[in-house]
């Protein structure tokens, strides 16, 4: 796991301008935010390389691209399958993310379908596994907040001045 390296305004500015418009250069950067070109690049290769930033693909609306149903879907999993089941649902393309989680479920999956009977074989694939003990689903109705970073990335942000003097 890469080291926290907390950010600062200019970092947070630098992301905040890739979010607006993702295909923006260096050159673009530095003036949007009033910097060096040299320091953009400089900062956005420190928070590659530090794992901050993971990419740069563009942001996909499932509904548009054919995929308009969304559901989360709880697993309970046989103890210990949990690679077992890391390569089921790898295989599964529907599955969009999936997390190990605590409580009462094993795993967290999201996943994406064409229509409510694409998620009802998604979800009996799922349950003829031996691995999967019991799922339950819970279809989205609408989305209420968009995923999103900035909001906390600003509130943990280091206060006072940024590491680049020229920076307003």
């Amino acid at each position: 796991m890469p080291t926290a390296q907390p950010l600062d305004q200019l970092d947070i500015a630098l992301v905040a301008a890739l979010q607006a418009n993702p295909r923006a250069g260096a050159l673009e950067l530095s003036r949007q935010t009033k910097v060096a070109r040299a320091t953009v690049q400089s900062r956005l290769q420190r928070m590659e390389d530090s794992g901050i930033i993971t990419g740069y693909g563009p942001d996909i609306d499932l509904a548009a691209a054919g995929h308009p149903v969304l559901a989360f879907v709880t697993l309970e999993i046989a103890q210990p399958s949990l690679d077992q089941v890391h390569s089921e649902l790898q295989s599964l393309p529907n599955v969009l993310e999936a997390f190990v989680t605590t409580g009462t479920g094993d795993v967290l999956c999201k996943i994406a379908a064409s229509s409510h009977e694409d998620l009802q074989e998604t979800l009996l694939h799922l349950n003829r596994s031996a691995t999967v003990v019991r799922s339950t689903s819970v279809i989205v109705l609408s989305v209420l907040v968009a995923p999103r970073v900035l909001p906390m990335l600003t509130a943990g942000s280091v206060p006072g001045r940024t590491r680049a003097p020229a920076y307003r």
